[in-house]
Parts: C-alpha cells; sequence; structure tokens
C-alpha cells in the first residue's frame, strides 16, 4: 500500500520494539567490529544515520551505502532490521517457513484488515484461489483489454482537452487506472475518484507510524465505505455474475472478512502500481530520447520499457516479514521475531547482479527482476498491470501525442521509498 503521495513522509510499519544491536559505535566500526553471534553469523550492523525524510525524498544512495556495508541492517527510524542485497532478498522470497508474511502489530491488518498479504499458507492459498479467473492472462485477453482500451480512450481525450499542458500522473495515469480497478473488482455502486480516495487513505493508515488520530479516522471511514460497497454489491452481481472479482467471490464460500480484506488489499495495490509504473516509464523514456525513439519505433520495446521501469523503480519498495525462528541471512545473524523489510528497491539495483544499475536501459541483457516480488506471494496483479501499461496505454499514448515532452517550465516529482512513484509530472505538446 501506498503513503508517497501523503504530505507528510511516514514509516509504513509499526509495533513493539524489538532490541537492537548496540549503536554506541559508528555503523562503519560496528560493520568492521562485529562479532560472530553463536558461531552462526555476525550482528547487523546499526544504520542509525538513515532517517525517514531522506528515504522519502530519495532512497537510492541510502540503498547503495547499505548494500556496500552488509546485506542487512538495524535501522532505528524504521524499527526493524532493512534487506537490501538482491541474494537476501530472493532468499526471503522462497522460503515461508523462516519468513513469515504474517506480521505482528501490523498497521496494514488495523487499516485494512488480515488480507492474503499478510497469510502464510495454506491460508493465503486459500484466499488467493478465490480471486479465480478474473486476473489470469486469458481473461485478460479475452475481456479485460477491450475495456482497458475503452477507458485509455476516454482518459486520454480528457487529458488532451486540457491541453496543451497536464499533469500526467493526475490528468491521466491515475483516473485511467483506478476505473480500470473499479470494473476489475465490480464496484459498480461506486466511481473512479471514490476509488482513488479509498486508497490512498487506507494507504495512510498503512504508514500511521506516528499513530495521527486523524489519519485513523480517514481510513476507517474508508474501509466503512468499502465495507458498504461490497455488502452491497455481493447479492447484485451473485443475480448478475460479470467478470469481476466480487462476482466471483459472490458464488464462493469465503467469510465475508475476508473478502473485505483482500478487496481493501486489491484497492491499494492494483490502483498505485499500475499507475506508478505507468508514470515512471513514460518518465524515463521522455528524460532519454534515443531509448524513447526506439520504442516508438518498435513495439515490442513497451513490455520491455515496462520491466527495466519496475527494476529501476519498483513501484512496491519495500514489504514486511518476520522471522519465526534464529535465522543466518547472508551472514548476518537474526533473532526468533525479527521485523524485516524487504527492501526490493535496493534488490533491484543490487550491482552484484545488474550492470550500472541506477540507469533506466531498456538495452541491458535481461536478467530477472524482483520488483513483483516471488515465491507463493508473487503479484497476483502483474498481468493485469502489463496489459493495461505496456499493452494499451504505452503504445497508444505516444501514437496519439508523437511530440509529448516534460514541460520545462515546471519540474517533476518523484517520492517515496516504501511506495515510490511520479507525485508530479507536468507534461506538454503541441
Amino acid at each position: 500500500m501506498r503513503a508517497s503521495n501523503a504530505p507528510t513522509a511516514t514509516c509504513p510499519y509499526s509495533g513493539a520494539t524489538l532490541p537492537a544491536p548496540s549503536s554506541g559505535e559508528t555503523t562503519d566500526q560496528f560493520a568492521a567490529e562485529a562479532s560472530p553471534v553463536a558461531g552462526t553469523g555476525v550482528e547487523a550492523p546499526v544504520a542509525d544515520w538513515v532517517t525517514i525524510p531522506d528515504l522519502y525524498e530519495n532512497p537510492f544512495p541510502i540503498y547503495q551505502r547499505m548494500r556496500s556495508e552488509s546485506p542487512v541492517h538495524w535501522v532505528p527510524a524504521v524499527n526493524r532490521y532493512m534487506v537490501t542485497s538482491h541474494a537476501a532478498c530472493h532468499e526471503i522470497e522462497q522460503d515461508e517457513v523462516r519468513f513469515s508474511a504474517d506480521e505482528n502489530n501490523s498497521l496494514m491488518k488495523r487499516s485494512m484488515g488480515h488480507s492474503m498479504l499478510r497469510k502464510d499458507n495454506p491460508e493465503h492459498q486459500v484466499d488467493r484461489d478465490s480471486y479465480g479467473s478474473t486476473l489470469r492472462p486469458g481473461t485478460i485477453k479475452k475481456h479485460w483489454n477491450e475495456i482497458f482500451a475503452s477507458n485509455h480512450e476516454q482518459y486520454l481525450g480528457e487529458l488532451l482537452a486540457k491541453g496543451p499542458s497536464a499533469d500526467f500522473v493526475w490528468d491521466y495515469a491515475a483516473p485511467y487506472t483506478a476505473e480500470n480497478l473499479r470494473l476489475i473488482c465490480g464496484f459498480h455502486n461506486a466511481s473512479q475518484e471514490d476509488m482513488q480516495r479509498w486508497s490512498q487513505t487506507m494507504i495512510d493508515g498503512t504508514g500511521n507510524y506516528a499513530d495521527d488520530a486523524d489519519i485513523w479516522a480517514k481510513s476507517a471511514a474508508s474501509s466503512a465505505e468499502v465495507d458498504a460497497a461490497i455488502d452491497e454489491m455481493l447479492p447484485y452481481l451473485a443475480k448478475n455474475p460479470d467478470h469481476s472479482l466480487l462476482s466471483g467471490l459472490a458464488s464462493m464460500p469465503i467469510p465475508l472478512e475476508a473478502i473485505r480484506a483482500n478487496l481493501k488489499m486489491t484497492i491499494g495495490g492494483g490502483l498505485n502500481e499500475p499507475r506508478d509504473v505507468l508514470a515512471t516509464t513514460v518518465w524515463a523514456l521522455l528524460n532519454n530520447p534515443e531509448q524513447l525513439e526506439a520504442v516508438k519505433n518498435d513495439p515490442k520495446l513497451h513490455a520491455v520499457a515496462f520491466e527495466e521501469s519496475v527494476r529501476w523503480v519498483a513501484p512496491i519498495g519495500m514489504y514486511p516479514r518476520e522471522t519465526t525462528q534464529d535465522v543466518v541471512l547472508e551472514g548476518v545473524h537474526l533473532p526468533a521475531g525479527s521485523r524485516l523489510g524487504v527492501v526490493l528497491g535496493a534488490a533491484n539495483r543490487d550491482p552484484k547482479v545488474f550492470e550500472d544499475p541506477e540507469e533506466f536501459n531498456i538495452f541491458r541483457p535481461k536478467k530477472p527482476h524482483l520488483g513483483f516480488g516471488g515465491g507463493v506471494h508473487f503479484c497476483a496483479g502483474t498481468w493485469i498491470a502489463r496489459a493495461q501499461v505496456a499493452q494499451i496505454a504505452m503504445p497508444a499514448i505516444f501514437d496519439r501525442i508523437p511530440d509529448l515532452r516534460l514541460d520545462p517550465s515546471a519540474a517533476s516529482v518523484d517520492a517515496g521509498w516504501v511506495f515510490r512513484g511520479m507525485t508530479k509530472m507536468p507534461v506538454t505538446w503541441g
């Protein structure tokens, strides 16, 4: 879930404080003098120099330093161990026995309920299977692509009507992906504006580290609205089925609590992920004219640009895990019950895996990234995101607005670290 568009930067996770490694020395001293723990690893160095505002503004220099020192650090500012190497993040993704998704005292659970994203198997798979065929490639090709194309025409038309300048994120990418998600979910009793508001306010709840009462009130209000909308749509869709998620759930013996939590989780990630990948990819191409020209001349490169964008700026930059036992991860000892941040935004820029990782480059050798997660929690919306962004939106945007460019009179802004994307993207044409 996303907090990057909130006016202030907050840590996305909270909970009981874990015993941190001693911070009496500097981080460099600690890393150099770290001693084995019971002969099974070294203690994680303490990154007490990391701050939330710095992460929010630009986390990548921080990740570079952290990776160069150790694959894992204890970070007091976020009250957890941050895992930044590709190898360590990949190991966690593939092992739900030692690294549980069902984190205690999760703010996401408080804001959205206990969704599949915070469950381990077999409970996770039960919830995931309940989503049925709605998100599968075959259904996307036969049903959703036509709808995505129609929505694209509507919102691109509205963008052009505001020209010759507009904000690419809020005048096109956000309403386009919100409307797509509204129909995917089956909220025929809501608007795309509702989807955007629900998503942001509930996501702000997942990032309410400061325990701000106003944020909790807005999150709770949206959560109640979503519950009411679901309660209204389920009996309707049971009698009038369609291809939506709620329609499939209406005929399944799934507890209402699980339906509500999973739909709220979907409202968050299912809106922000495609919105941010779309804006970031277009922004990156507009900043790299040679790559943009190549994409325009070869339609196959739209998909390549999409994947490179997800690697370069993972829209979901970090997610939590909790150790179920004492673990040695890439040589670092982690006690049982340790709260982890799996930093995909760092793993996807690991120079041990990707050459010149800080650069956006669609011509780089093809290597798998971790931007959509992995293992049993591999993002179920991956194919939907690829379809609406790489197959529908991007080719049509550059065909309809061949002279689209970033507005030189107003700077674009990208922000966030748990969720990162463009928060301001003025464009012009003509």
